[in-house]
């Protein structure tokens, strides 16, 4: 398959260097691309109806905001970071090829390696995060069905054995979908989307109820008000909403690249992502404010609310729509991108499945729930130093593939070592310039409130400190202009215009 090809040619497979290839890295054939616009909608509200989602907005009512300005905070965030996920997307249905391959082009056909990585990294994080979430659903449940001596089992590292069970069991269920590759995780999203919705607004009805309906839940004002104290809480949240789905705004191709064309892509992704977003993020809002009114605290994690329902068949339905969404969550976020930037890595030894098991190993062992047990922390430093890094990335890839290939590729040159993409010895030094001064203005200025994080008060470099609160954006835009101004004289075969 080559760049100049006919969009609705089914070309064969491509015979590279078997250095950087494999089945799962070469292209998708024309005939196996019929994702259609629902099944990109599906796929984006089953990522979206998960429980760090919810907690994003619970979180920012706990730094000070109140729901009108959570929902808005979340909804911009999403809106925004669907431009740079359009963009990348672009190349899957195309040329059928994953993001490490579509990297290639701009980072070189070894140096692809650099931002596979670090983007496989980060999802690995997640996937423990909500691999953890969904071993805590299925306790809850065995809680309800085997009764009190569930939760009071004896405790392995300051949690019960049962819970660690139930921990390998949802990591079991998790590896039993994967290795079924990527038509199964289609299915799973599709038949999974609706159900969740239907159980979200289950709970929202639930809690409405006991508490007397939904005055008390739209009550809780705001701490900042709208004035000063509010903008300097806004933005950094904004680029840590921003930096919750930077990770898919990079990797989105790996889905695309199934796409029947390039308006199921788009008009999928922007049906599914930024409406559910906000619509679960209200919901996320009114269920904990209720919680308020019902319980005299505010419960943020759904799990251990639906755990105080009185009625036990509502418990474990409630309680299985949690498990179904963390589980569709975490699959199609969080293991079919390092699956296929592992596979990247070492194609003739790791392909699709291997990866994807390597991941949730390292998900595992690296033990990153702990990040979520602070708003302060989960929001600023965590969302928000990934995504300034995932935002540099984003930047070199738009800036290559939009504004000096004009969407042009020529694919077989992705896979060999004498092609235009291997630069110098495989890596573009122009990419990885624009890169580390993009990172370094990004988050060089990271900083933390006292006590609650690990970077100084100060910020890393204090005089970028003014810098880390937008992040995202710094990295991008710095990025986006350096690799344009190296690239410069650099000959491009810009190819037809774009489609």
């Amino acid at each position: 398959m080559t760049g100049t090809a006919p969009p609705d040619a089914d070309q064969p497979p491509i015979a590279g260097d078997d250095r950087f290839t494999n089945s799962d890295l070469s292209p998708v054939p024309q005939s196996e691309r019929h994702w259609t616009t629902y099944n990109f909608a599906a796929l984006w509200i089953g990522m979206a109806v998960n429980i760090p989602s919810w907690t994003l907005a619970s979180g920012l009512v706990a730094l000070g905001m109140d729901w009108k300005q959570a929902v808005l905070t979340i909804a911009l965030g999403n809106v925004i970071v669907l431009l740079p996920m359009l963009l990348t997307g672009h190349a899957g249905p195309k040329y059928g090829i994953p993001f490490p391959v579509l990297a290639r082009a701009s980072f070189g056909v070894v140096g692809a390696n650099l931002p596979a990585l670090l983007r496989g990294l980060v999802a690995c994080a997640w996937f423990g995060i909500q691999t953890w979430i969904g071993g805590q659903a299925i306790y809850f449940l065995g809680g309800k069905a085997f009764g009190s001596w569930w939760a009071e089992a004896g405790t392995v590292f300051s949690y019960p054995w049962t819970q660690w069970l139930c921990f390998l069991l949802f990591l079991a269920i998790e590896i039993v979908v994967i290795v079924r590759g990527m038509d199964a995780v289609r299915r799973l999203e599709n038949w999974a989307a609706p159900l969740m919705l239907l159980g979200a607004l289950a709970l929202l009805v639930w809690i409405a109820q006991k508490a007397g309906g939904f005055g008390p839940l739209l009550d809780q004002p705001s701490a900042l008000g709208w004035g000063a104290d509010f903008w300097k809480v806004f933005f950094p949240a904004l680029m840590g909403m921003i930096g919750f789905w930077s990770t898919l705004a990079l990797n989105i191709p790996d889905f695309t690249r199934f796409g029947a064309g390039q308006r199921a892509q788009v008009w999928g992704q922007t049906l599914g992502l930024p409406t559910t977003m906000a619509a679960f993020a209200l919901l996320s809002v009114l269920v904990t404010s209720g919680s308020q009114a019902v319980y005299g605290e505010p419960i943020w994690d759904p799990s251990q609310l639906a755990a105080r329902m009185d009625s036990t068949l509502g418990v474990l339905f409630a309680l299985f729509i949690i498990l179904l969404a963390t589980l569709s969550t975490n699959i199609a976020a969080n293991l079919v991108s390092p699956a296929y930037d592992l596979s990247n890595l070492a194609p003739r030894h790791i392909d699709f499945r291997t990866g994807a098991l390597i991941a949730c190993l390292v998900g595992v062992v690296i033990f990153p729930w702990k990040l979520i047990e602070s708003p302060s922390v989960y929001i600023f430093t965590w969302l928000g130093t990934v995504g300034g890094l995932l935002g540099t990335v984003a930047g070199i890839l738009i800036a290559d593939y939009w504004l000096l290939r004009r969407t042009h590729l020529e694919v077989t040159d992705l896979y060999r070592a004498d092609g235009q993409y291997w630069y110098r010895s495989g890596w573009n030094p122009a990419a990885l310039v624009a890169f580390a001064v993009g990172g370094l203005l990004a988050v060089g200025g990271s900083h933390s409130a006292p006590g609650e994080g690990p970077f100084p008060e100060n910020g890393l470099i204090p005089l970028l400190r003014p810098l880390a609160d937008y992040s995202w954006a710094v990295g991008l835009s710095t990025s986006l202009v350096l690799y344009l101004l190296l690239m410069r004289r650099r000959t491009v075969d810009r190819g037809p215009a774009a489609r």
